[in-house]
């Protein structure tokens, strides 16, 4: 009992580790992708709105890459940009996909976030402003940091796949 009571105190403090409800867009930064909330929804799903757009969370365990082990790249769910490499994700026990570095420092950027009582800080991606997750300093060597991302703001794409129209489109715009 006293286990169980423990398990569920500690799953409910990461699932508020990992929320946030600041704005992006409150900063002072013009993201080159820019789009309404109508537009948003037409191009992704309810749960990669919410995620992405709302700055909402999933429940640990519950993403599909959380525990993926293939080798590949992670892009942003809403822009195709590159995010982070499958060399620098490792098994933080957290239940989200954790990366000790993002594939290249401009990739993502990291905000403020005083939302739930506490300071944190947020992750979006550089393109769009949208939300990934936070990024702890609890992390293993070389940086000491834990990219703590939802899946449903990724797309993963394994080493030698095809990529998908979101990515090539990035690629073609931004040259990355």
């Amino acid at each position: 009992m006293r286990l169980s009571l423990v398990l569920i105190l500690g799953l409910a403090y990461i699932t508020v580790a990992c929320q946030t409800i600041s704005n992006p867009k409150e900063e002072n930064y013009s993201y080159p992708i820019q789009k309404t909330d109508k537009e948003w929804k037409e191009i992704l799903s309810d749960e990669q709105f919410h995620i992405l757009r709302q700055q909402g969370t999933e429940y640990p365990f519950s993403g599909a890459y959380w525990d993926n082990k293939k080798e590949g790249t992670y892009y942003s769910a809403a822009t195709g940009q590159p995010l982070f490499s499958s060399k620098h994700k490792y098994k933080s026990g957290t239940g989200w996909p954790s990366f000790y570095k993002p594939i290249e420092e401009d990739a993502v950027k990291e905000i403020v976030d005083r939302s739930h009582g506490m300071v944190r800080t947020e992750v979006v991606d550089s393109g769009s402003g949208s939300h990934l997750g936070h990024v702890f300093n609890d992390g293993p060597a070389p940086t000491g940091l834990r990219y703590c991302m939802n899946s449903a703001s990724l797309i993963f794409v394994a080493d030698g796949e095809e990529l998908p129209a979101i990515v090539k489109e990035w690629q073609a715009k931004f040259g990355k």
